[in-house]
């Protein structure tokens, strides 16, 4: 069960990928706009403000996100992403922060592009800190003897979940498009007690929640949190400086 509160916790550092992402589409007048994986609904709502023209499709996987989208007045659609099939008049295609969860995405981009129209538009998103501390450190907790049998048949992400900028170039120019691709690292500054441990359970560490009662978590909250505190350790002034890198492709279909 996806938490959108959680997941809105520092919101702002989460949102500011989307719009360097979409920053990047050239398109004034799209027909359709589509925001696959939407969640909370919250960064949604400027695609309506940027195209106030277009048709805003949005949909998600969880019905904790669509139910908080809905609640901010996005029509938000109950949707695996497997399922979705673009409408003939689809513009522009979104997909942030999503694909990670997703391994046979690789073959979804080839099929959405074969099914867009000339001219769209596809932005995707995911991150790219599998390999970092933080994501090191939870899966190696996970797999110690006192926790692999709480945690039979969850998986979590590690680096061959997501590729490179020039591996998703690659693959979308052999598509047929014209690519943009490229990486940036965010070193983040977060604040408060654990910060980088409740970073990553709104988002890395859900597969983990999910399976754990209330009292399985806290142990292993309180198991995790001094291998997080030495990897990442506060500064003088009590924050905490946590990179995190993010790939990105823009693409339009030729």
């Amino acid at each position: 069960m996806w938490d959108p509160g959680k997941y809105l916790d520092y919101a702002d550092l989460r949102a500011r990928p989307f719009y360097e992402l979409t920053a990047r589409i050239d398109t004034d007048r799209p027909r359709r706009v589509v925001d696959l994986g939407c969640g909370p609904g919250n960064l949604t709502a400027n695609l309506v403000k940027r195209w106030p023209s277009a048709t805003i499709e949005a949909s998600d996987n969880s019905p904790e996100m669509v139910a908080a989208a809905q609640a901010a007045g996005v029509d938000a659609q109950l949707l695996d992403i497997h399922d979705w099939t673009p409408a003939s008049d689809t513009d522009v295609v979104i997909t942030n922060a999503v694909l990670q969860w997703v391994p046979d995405h690789r073959d979804l981009l080839r099929r959405w592009v074969a099914q867009l129209p000339a001219g769209a538009w596809l932005a995707m998103q995911v991150p790219g800190n599998m390999n970092a501390p933080s994501h090191v450190l939870s899966r190696e907790l996970a797999a110690r003897p006192e926790w692999t049998a709480l945690l039979d048949g969850v998986t979590l992400r590690d680096g061959a979940a997501v590729d490179d900028p020039a591996d998703y170039a690659e693959l979308l120019a052999d598509a047929g498009c014209v690519v943009d691709a490229w990486e940036t690292t965010y070193v983040q500054r977060l604040t408060g007690p654990d910060a980088v441990l409740e970073w990553i359970t709104g988002t890395a560490l859900h597969p983990i929640k999910s399976v754990l009662g209330d009292a399985g978590w806290a142990r292993f909250r309180a198991d995790l949190a001094p291998l997080l505190d030495k990897a990442y350790p506060p500064r003088s002034d009590g924050t905490m400086l946590f990179p995190f890198r993010r790939v990105f492709a823009v693409v339009k279909k030729q």
